[in-house]
């Protein structure tokens, strides 16, 4: 599982944009040591307990926890066993980004492979004037991140961070350049300041990136600025930092659940009112705090109580989809022989980067409960998503050939594998079945197990059930991100499509949304 599903799991299930540091501070510890009768101990016992006692406190309301390097250097070989200490105590649910700034060309690669692969940590903060070199070694461990650090809250870095003037200061030259360097999957960016105006600043040039706020907020007005300025559209996309002096306090997890519910008011407000001016807004990593984590499990898609797709949670997606035209109407011949009215071509994505990712998120939310060795795309259109969710979920990638060569290797399956190695099968929409029950026929001739096949649009869904009956039969679990109707509301609901339109769709608008359909869609 990859860094960013990793944290926007956190995040959704802890319903938190919570981080916090785990710095064992000789100034800061001092008095919480004294109160706990740890006044004569070792430093290093303090720190050992003291950093027990944060995560205890801390773990169902934080996100992730981001340890600074230099104060487990300071303390010498023992220093670095207590940092192994930390690996052991945050929960492994959590990511562990170590906060070192790293800068320095030469010993990159040394430090990537022992905070990744010998500490095993899930990311790591680093200093960009070296350029993109410096993050490349880092880069190289797909399932890892790098945190740029953009902006220092240091009032004397301000001279070279604004320089050459406020119209293009260096800081926001850094957030530019180092967005080319990876996907938003694998590079976040570090803003240290209270100026909600640089943050928002940097939310302008970075729409797509998580933020990791370092610096705290002084005034009562300043968490809502700064969250106003920081949040992505989806009221996400922004980590905000407990306030150092709360970790040495007595009551670290009633005041960590009391800011928790405090910035998800705010942001529930936030959405409110954006909601009211963009009707196309959907929290899409967070879902609605108020909601019972099983009952979010069993409800599937949602909608507002007449099947219209309102707050359907990937109701951006499938708007943007549709923009980029992978909904096209006209007579088309499907590959089964039949003649449908419209056509869904998904090979449109694999040129949108940025949506391209989005998809397989979704796709990764069916995957994550699925038990499997290796992931195969049925030729050709799911070929480019499986390799995708191969990068992101680290999963070896393999694929049954369309037609066998008859020269070369003349390979059924290509990718390597072991016999009785479980293979779940990835395409990109079920009409018949027959595509993907010929693709798991090869696969198993070869010695390979399927059980579950996962697609992104079923085009029957709950009125025609066919296609998942003719799976089911022969003993496949079939897992779905979308079908055709629930597409159909969300578009309708938007605008996209007519009344006439959704009807070629096989969709009935109800009486009430009529007139707003109607409205949008000529307008």
């Amino acid at each position: 599982m990859g860094f960013f599903v990793r944290l926007t799991d956190a995040i959704a299930a802890r319903q938190t944009l919570l981080v916090t540091g785990l710095d064992p501070n000789p100034e800061m510890l001092q008095a919480w040591a004294h109160r706990r009768g740890m006044g004569g101990r070792s430093f290093l016992s303090q720190a050992r307990h003291w950093i027990k006692a944060v995560v205890e406190a801390t773990a169902d309301h934080v996100c992730a926890y981001k340890p600074s390097l230099g104060f487990y250097q300071a303390l010498g070989p023992v220093g670095l066993e207590l940092l192994r200490e930390v690996r052991e105590l945050v929960p492994l649910d959590i990511p562990l980004i170590i906060d070192a700034k790293h800068g320095d060309l030469n010993s990159s690669s040394a430090l990537a492979h022992y905070l990744f692969r010998g500490l095993g940590a899930d990311g790591v903060t680093l200093s960009p004037l070296a350029g993109q070199d410096i993050a490349a070694p880092f880069l190289l461990y797909p399932d890892k991140a790098v945190v740029i650090t953009c902006h220092s809250s240091n009032a004397a870095a301000r001279v070279l961070q604004h320089h050459p003037n406020e119209d293009d200061p260096l800081y926001l030259r850094i957030v530019r350049e180092s967005q080319l360097w990876a996907t938003p999957d694998q590079l976040l960016l570090e803003v240290g300041t209270s100026d909600p105006a640089i943050l928002a600043r940097v939310r302008q040039e970075a729409p797509e990136r998580f933020l990791i706020l370092r610096s705290l907020w002084g005034e009562e007005d300043r968490l809502d600025a700064l969250l106003e300025a920081g949040l992505s559209p989806s009221a996400d996309g922004l980590l905000m930092p407990l306030p150092q002096n709360l970790l040495v306090e007595d009551d670290i997890a009633e005041r960590s659940a009391a800011l928790k519910l405090r910035i998800s008011e705010r942001r529930d407000q936030w959405l409110e009112r954006r909601a009211r001016d963009q009707s196309d807004v959907c929290s899409l990593w967070l879902p609605d705090r108020r909601q019972d984590s099983a009952t979010q499990a069993s409800a599937g898609p949602q909608d507002d109580g007449v099947g219209n797709g309102a707050g359907d949670p990937l109701a951006s997606l499938i708007v943007d989809l549709f923009d980029i035209g992978c909904l096209l109407f006209g007579d088309y011949v499907q590959a089964s022989g039949a003649v449908f009215n419209y056509y869904v071509d998904l090979r449109q994505i694999i040129s949108d980067p940025n949506l391209f990712h989005r998809v397989l998120h979704a796709y990764a939310g069916q995957l994550g409960e699925l038990v499997f060795d290796r992931i195969a795309g049925i030729p050709y259109g799911s070929l480019p998503t499986a390799t995708g969710l191969s990068l992101q979920l680290h999963k070896p990638l393999l694929y049954p050939r369309k037609e066998v060569k008859a020269h070369g290797a003349r390979r059924l399956i290509e990718g390597d594998f072991e016999e009785g190695d479980r293979v779940v099968v990835v395409d990109d929409i079920l009409i018949t079945g027959s595509s993907v029950l010929e693709g798991i026929a090869k696969l198993e001739s070869s010695g390979l197990e399927v059980e579950d096949v996962v697609v992104f649009i079923d085009h029957g869904g709950q009125a025609d059930t066919s296609a998942r009956q003719r799976l089911a039969r022969q003993g496949y679990r079939c897992h779905a991100v979308l079908d055709i109707p629930r597409i159909t509301g969300v578009l309708h609901a938007a605008g996209r499509l007519s009344d006439g339109q959704a009807a070629t769709l096989g969709y009935a608008p109800p009486a009430r949304a009529l007139g707003v359909g109607g409205l949008l869609a000529s307008s």
